[in-house]
């Protein structure tokens, strides 16, 4: 049984969630909480498999409470209403395992949750479920096709996903403004998307970073 613990601070929103996942076999919600501030007790105490984290909540935020309890909690899938790149990167940063909207169906959350309790890490909102719901850890040299990606570029990926703009890296790389951005708009070909956002949580999905 994959025990889940529920942090939201809509009523109906953790009632709904809880009265879902009662109607799978091997899924339980053994504890829920109104508050991000409070939810770091409530998450020792129940011992959950599984975290479902709201987003956007007052006093605590789910991000803000990933931070603050950086290696204390369970896997963690964020939950939120808006498809929202920025909150998805910052929540993986912190160390969220999902990203999840709450309007997917029960088999796509019951399946989210069952592929992050299994060690698993899940796609963006729009790919969770079934078959998408895959793990993003395979070794860079699995990788193939048109998503391969140099060590050089890994690396720049990295730094955008710390925040870095094109000048900040090419001053901590030792290379020219103009070859860091040949270098990301490559990384945007090869990745298939069309900002520098989407390459960093793609880079993520991937395993690459």
């Amino acid at each position: 049984m994959i025990r889940v613990v529920v942090v939201d601070d809509q009523m109906l929103v953790r009632s709904g969630i809880s009265g879902l996942l009662e109607m799978t076999a091997d899924i339980r919600v053994v504890a829920q909480s109104c508050d991000g501030a409070e939810a770091a007790a409530v998450i020792a105490r129940a011992k959950p498999d599984v975290l479902l984290l709201d987003v956007r909540m007052p006093h605590c935020t789910g991000t803000e409470l990933l931070q603050r309890q950086k290696g204390n909690l369970p896997p963690t899938i964020l939950l939120t209403t808006f498809d929202d790149d920025d909150a998805a990167l910052d929540g993986m940063r912190a160390g969220a395992k999902g990203f999840l909207l709450k309007n997917i169906s029960l088999d796509r959350l019951a399946e989210a949750i069952r592929c992050v309790a299994a060690g698993g890490s899940l796609f963006r909102p729009a790919q969770v479920g079934g078959e998408h719901a895959q793990r993003a850890s395979a070794p860079l040299s699995a990788k193939a096709g048109p998503a391969q990606l140099t060590n050089g570029e890994i690396t720049i990926l990295a730094l955008l996903a710390a925040g870095r703009n094109n000048s900040e890296i090419a001053a901590e790389l030792g290379m020219a403004d103009g070859t860091i951005k040949n270098q990301v708009s490559s990384i945007l070909f090869k990745l298939n998307v069309r900002d520098r956002l989407r390459a960093v949580l793609r880079a993520l999905e991937l395993g690459y970073i």
